[in-house]
């Protein structure tokens, strides 16, 4: 019988794109948000062309409806569960912190501690970031020590320290996954590369804060996905994970990049503007373990990806146009 996972945050960028691989890879699949379905445009695994047919959704909210996921996980009984649900944007984090708190550990805490009642889950894979590590030199290893320098990293850090006593007192089965930078068709219009490639289309400016000189390294959705099924069915547990690419790039040269694919004048497009608070200007994963124990890799090349997603941008601009293309606060 075909393994079974549940995966909470489902409407997300990246947990819409896990459910997608999932499904290809053959497994069934429950997948829980707290808001109905969104716009397929923004749900891979409902693109043109694709069987969702052993793909279920329920709306639950994370901080109101622990007992009805619970409930929903016990009759279903996955082998895994994979939780992409947190309350994101780091600048956002410094206007209402107790938001982020709520959701990112007291709402996580409340799941958690029924999920571990659970015999029959083999793995819980819980998506971190690398924010927790705030601003390092050089390639950073799994094992280095948190230093979260906004509310939404701190949040993110509490949560995964709470999720290792659960392992050392419950023997909960969790691992961890950071990734760098995720971007691809799909992504939240607000999230720096679909945002560029919408001000090209539509001749908007857009604010470079801090002139675009933090350095990142961008990695493909598709990636991403496959790395974190990797580590649900391999990964040891009270493991992290990362995914992240070699190739690096600074936020202007990224910027410059798309405009030059599109055709179109860099000093046309950007504002230069204040940095954000507390915004870190690197961090850069080293993917290692990934590479050497589940025997992951990056397979899509940057401009590959940029052109696939300019052309998801291009191919549904008109949908796109009606649909918020500015971050709206949730809680």
């Amino acid at each position: 019988m075909a393994e079974k996972i549940v995966v909470i945050g489902s409407n997300s960028f990246s947990g819409s794109h896990f459910v997608r691989h999932a499904l290809a890879q053959g497994l069934q699949v429950v997948g829980i948000s707290r808001s109905a379905e969104l716009a397929p445009v923004f749900l891979a695994y409902r693109w043109p062309g694709f069987d969702a047919s052993r793909f279920r959704f329920a709306q639950h909210d994370l901080n109101h409806d622990t007992d009805k996921i619970a409930q929903l996980v016990g009759d279903f009984r996955p082998e895994y569960v994979v939780n992409f649900s947190a309350q994101g944007m780091v600048a956002e984090s410094w206007l209402t912190p107790e938001h982020w708190y709520q959701t990112n550990v007291v709402g996580n805490v409340k799941l958690h501690d029924r999920l571990r009642r659970f015999d029959f889950l083999k793995r819980y894979v819980h998506i971190s970031t690398p924010e927790v590590y705030g601003s390092c030199s050089g390639l950073v290893k799994e094992d280095a020590p948190f230093n979260p320098s906004t509310p939404y990293a701190a949040s993110r850090a509490g949560c995964e320290l709470h999720l290792r006593t659960f392992l050392r007192n419950y023997r909960f089965p969790v691992v961890f996954t950071r990734a760098a930078n995720v971007y691809g068709p799909g992504q939240q219009l607000y999230r720096i590369i679909p945002r560029t490639i919408l001000c090209v289309l539509l001749g908007k400016r857009l604010p470079l804060h801090g002139g675009g000189h933090s350095v990142r390294s961008f990695i493909h959705i598709g990636d991403v996905a496959e790395g974190t099924l990797r580590v649900a069915q391999q990964g040891a547990n009270g493991e992290a994970y990362h995914f992240s690419t070699t190739q690096m790039i600074s936020i202007r040269a990224l910027v410059e990049k798309i405009c030059t694919m599109m055709g179109a004048d860099f000093s046309e497009v950007a504002d230069i503007t204040d940095d954000r608070p507390g915004k870190d200007s690197a961090y850069l994963l080293d993917s290692t373990k990934a590479r050497e124990t589940l025997g992951w890799a990056d397979c899509i090349d940057l401009e590959i990806g940029l052109r696939e997603t300019i052309e998801w941008v291009r191919g549904n601009l008109d949908d796109l146009k009606r649909q918020a293309q500015d971050y709206v606060h949730k809680q």
